[in-house]
């Protein structure tokens, strides 16, 4: 039943957006508005369990994609493109975890871990790069931001540069702007057939700031 009643859910996230009403998901099921709360005792539950998912979907693609490849910019390019076609296929999931904040909805700390799965997965790939020596030399980067940023290379990469963490934050927002920008309708009268292709470009372009070195090419 729990299963049910998010399939419905997702259904009205492509009429309604965010705004999800119990009783109208109670209603498509045949089931008094109370029976629903029995499974979901609020709106903001629910949608929680419909973020869950969604971000431990499209994590998991990326991740499984990744796994099939060799090198480090190719596991980069794939966990990318298998973001973006999970986006594409389901956009309005995507819309809900990656687009306007819904209105009177504080995310819990349950959504934390599957929400960074990609960011992480990126950090992993850009990890294991660095042990690899597929990772070009370049100048330290200074500032505040890299201060604050240490500690989380210090926790989650501690073979990695403070640069390299700042590079995978920054990678991560790059590839999930590029896809919500093209989901949004924004390439229009730009890039129309090749749309797939300019967007491995701008992987590839985010993995030559990284420094990624296309060992496969040598």
């Amino acid at each position: 039943m729990t299963g049910e009643i998010k399939a419905v859910a997702r259904r009205h996230l492509a009429t309604d957006g965010a705004n999800l009403s119990l009783r109208a998901v109670a209603r498509d099921l045949g089931m008094a508005s109370s029976a629903v709360y029995r499974y979901f005792a609020s709106r903001d539950e629910l949608l929680t369990a419909l973020i869950i998912d969604a971000y431990n979907t499209v994590g998991e693609a990326a991740e499984v994609a990744a796994s099939g490849q060799t090198t480090p910019l190719e596991k980069w390019l794939a966990a990318g493109h298998a973001a973006r076609d999970w986006a594409l296929a389901n956009p309005h999931e995507w819309a809900l975890i990656y687009g306007s904040p819904v209105p009177g909805y504080q995310a819990p700390e349950d959504t934390i871990v599957p929400a960074t799965r990609i960011l992480l997965l990126l950090g992993a790939i850009l990890t294991e790069a660095y042990q690899a020596g597929a990772v070009s030399e370049r100048e330290p980067l200074t500032g505040r931001f890299i201060e604050e940023l240490a500690p989380i290379a210090a926790q989650y990469s501690p073979g990695m540069p403070t640069r390299g963490i700042a590079e995978t934050i920054a990678a991560f927002f790059q590839f999930c702007g590029a896809i919500s920008y093209e989901l949004f309708g924004q390439l229009k009268n730009s890039v129309e057939e090749d749309r797939r292709g300019f967007f491995e470009f701008q992987m590839r372009t985010a993995a030559t700031t990284a420094g990624l070195i296309d060992t496969a090419a040598r």
